[in-house]
């Protein structure tokens, strides 16, 4: 945890080019004058000459207007004069900063606090370091972001959707959807995680987009997806997703006579589509698929709207039969407001609350709460980010709820899919 001053690699991009510690730019806001130059000190000893220092929140304002974003931002979290929250806020929505490491000996609650609400913004929150900083947890900071730090958001260009896409540099609008659905057939792969009862009885999958890169590997879809909704692709790829999925239900169905409940996430820009709920339809009727035994995964819930368009799409799809599912219960703060608009029929508890719940009393007050409010809603649950025995008891110690995670199995192809589930018990219908 943040509290407890070790780094954190939350929302840190693993695929990332290598970068010298010359390059690295950093903003440090501290009002202490003597912490300031020790800082400064620290970072120039580490080889980081490119560093703004500001003594308020008004100085670091005008470094970041003149000098343009930084790489970190190492932000004192309190200030004699300044709101240092209304920063680190502004340097999330304006991309002012990519990373954002905490400098504070504030109580543990106050800092998770922080932390949660910087990531929510758009910040990847490394860590805390406790004042005084030294030496040694500088150096623990800067290798920590030399080897983890995604690529700057000019990275999110046409050569990077090209390379992507394993296809030669040409002008933009050529770039056909026949071009992008053969990229999408080549490089697009589906892994599926299994779900279980609290008995271990199997529930279903979850369906897991990655992309195989040409050049980097395996992908995550925080990586690759804005680059395909640059390219326009978005909408092919899911539509992909489905048709593979789908495929593989129709596939259990006839070597097993079984039939095998599915959640696949979709991007919430499609429930302005007016055909997706009939074109789904379709879909499902083509692989001989019951729409029970489809869930559609919203994450990002509390963009949704609960205008006549997001809300009739939403009916739509619960219509044709399909159950539909909160991704990202309790992130963003909105998720509650949306379960109770909108017509889901389940949530999903993120790794982050689920993780570590075992010797956490507040993360096990979270869980229990979501479960309880779920229960007396009369919508499912689904705990995920279970990776230790310790957790999946203390899950079962609060009430019913299915689990996911890697102590259940970890994320596998369809081929291992099968393999695992001709060795598994029946499934739960």
């Amino acid at each position: 945890m943040v509290a407890s001053g070790f780094w954190l690699m939350w929302a840190i991009l693993h695929a990332a080019p290598e970068f010298s510690m010359r390059s690295l730019k950093v903003l440090i806001l501290e009002d202490h004058p003597f912490q300031l130059m020790a800082l400064h000190q620290m970072l120039n000893a580490n080889g980081v000459f490119n560093v703004l220092t500001a003594d308020s929140v008004e100085v670091a304002r005008q470094s970041l207007a003149s000098k343009g974003p930084v790489d970190i931002a190492i932000c004192d979290l309190y200030l004699e004069h300044g709101d240092s929250l209304g920063l680190i806020r502004e340097m999330a929505e304006h991309s002012q900063a990519q990373v954002l490491v905490l400098l504070s000996d504030a109580e543990p609650d106050v800092l998770e606090g922080v932390a949660s609400m910087a990531r929510q913004a758009g910040l990847n929150v490394l860590g805390c370091m406790p004042k005084p900083a030294s030496a040694t947890s500088i150096g623990q900071m800067l290798d920590a972001c030399r080897q983890r730090l995604r690529p700057s958001p000019q990275a999110l260009s046409w050569e990077r959707v090209h390379q992507m896409l394993g296809v030669s540099e040409f002008a933009t609008e050529k770039l056909c959807a026949e071009v992008g659905e053969a990229a999408i057939e080549r490089y697009a792969r589906v892994c599926y995680q299994p779900i279980v009862s609290q008995a271990g009885d199997l529930q279903g999958v979850e369906a897991l987009a990655r992309w195989q890169d040409p050049e980097h590997g395996q992908l995550m879809p925080s990586e690759f997806l804005p680059l395909l909704e640059l390219a326009g692709l978005e909408q092919a790829f899911t539509w992909y997703v489905l048709d593979q999925v789908l495929r593989l239900c129709a596939q259990v169905t006839r070597d097993t006579g079984l039939e095998l409940p599915v959640s696949v996430n979709i991007p919430g820009r499609l429930l302005d589509q007016e055909h997706f709920a009939l074109t789904l339809q379709g879909l499902l009727q083509r692989f001989a698929v019951p729409a029970r035994n489809l869930t559609l995964e919203l994450v990002e819930t509390s963009r949704l709207k609960t205008d006549s368009a997001h809300v009739t799409g939403l009916l739509r799809l619960r219509m044709i039969g399909c159950k539909l599912s909160i991704g990202d219960f309790g992130i963003g703060g909105t998720s509650l407001q949306r379960l109770l608009e909108l017509p889901f029929t389940e949530l999903k508890i993120p790794p982050a609350f689920a993780s570590g719940m075992a010797g956490d009393e507040r993360k096990c007050a979270v869980v229990a709460g979501a479960m309880s409010m779920a229960q007396h809603l009369g919508v499912g649950v689904v705990v995920t980010g279970i990776e230790t025995p310790a957790d999946r008891d203390a899950v079962r110690a609060l009430g019913p709820a299915w689990l996911q995670g890697c102590l259940i199995a970890h994320p596998m192809s369809a081929q291992a899919l099968q393999h695992w589930l001709a060795k598994s018990t029946a499934i739960a219908l």
